[in-house]
């Protein structure tokens, strides 16, 4: 079970974003992309999330074609982390991580309800403002709190067996060294528990560490995809980001990337 597209193209304003990308996310797996701005990284992700139709290719979920899904249906299957989520009105923090229980509600029980609210409230560290009116967080506390909103559209299985996908574009953004770690980490054990999860990251140590899958998007094509050891080599780095580096294998079994100050500044 997976969520895939296949040779999927995306223009606006004249330029192509995506060219005739394809990429997957398999159930059960941690995938990142990367690549440097304007890379389409975040338009993949809403082509996959059905935020976005690509005027070439195919997206399928769990087999079927994305577009053919019921939007009820879909919600129970996918949950978005956008980068920059927005609240028209004045909700508690609570109330902001219940609309992802929206999409369970002919199915559900309150007490699944609670229990899903609870859980994702607990493992974002977001349960001590939840009766906070949203407009008095700061920018890294709402964005912990739309992360469980997602977390709780998907917190239990589906009674079919279907697979289910997790969707971040930059899920550390705003957040610092702590939090960083510790949502990613929530978004492998989400992983590791049977679904499938797509972040769009910019740190590539943190792909490297968290990541079981990276694809390497630049100018809108798709560069390179694998296991972060064999993608982040030194020369691809070099060519795809323009700077130069180190890549040292890391006590966690994977890579890390060291960049040289001085080219980094240079450019």
């Amino acid at each position: 079970m997976s969520l895939g597209a296949r040779e999927v193209s995306v223009s606006a304003g004249g330029r192509r974003i995506l060219d005739r990308v394809t990429a997957e996310v398999a159930a059960g797996t941690f995938t990142a992309v990367i690549g440097p701005n304007g890379a389409g990284k975040s338009t993949l992700l809403k082509v996959l999330s059905g935020d976005l139709a690509p005027q070439h290719g195919t997206v399928t979920l769990n087999g079927k074609a994305l577009s053919a899904w019921d939007p009820a249906e879909l919600a129970m299957q996918r949950a978005v982390l956008p980068q920059s989520p927005e609240l028209a009105f004045a909700f508690r923090a609570w109330d902001v991580v219940a609309l992802g229980r929206h999409p369970h509600r002919r199915r559900g029980s309150r007490d699944a309800d609670r229990t899903a609210i609870h859980g994702a409230m607990d493992a974002t560290g977001t349960m001590p403002f939840a009766a906070r009116d949203c407009r008095s967080l700061s920018g890294g506390e709402l964005h912990r709190t739309h992360y469980a909103r997602a977390l709780a559209q998907l917190w239990e299985p589906l009674p079919d067996g279907r697979a289910r996908f997790l969707l971040l574009d930059e899920p550390t953004a705003s957040l610092d060294l702590f939090h960083q770690h510790a949502i990613l980490a929530k978004a492998r054990q989400v992983a590791r528990a049977g679904a499938g999860v797509l972040a769009v990251l910019h740190d590539l140590n943190l792909a490297a560490a968290y990541a079981d899958r990276v694809i390497v998007l630049a100018d809108g094509r798709l560069e390179a995809e694998g296991a972060p050891h064999g993608v982040l080599t030194r020369e691809r780095i070099a060519r795809v980001w323009r700077v130069d580096c180190t890549v040292v294998p890391s006590a966690a079994g994977t890579v890390q990337v060291m960049v040289t100050p001085r080219a980094a500044a240079a450019e």
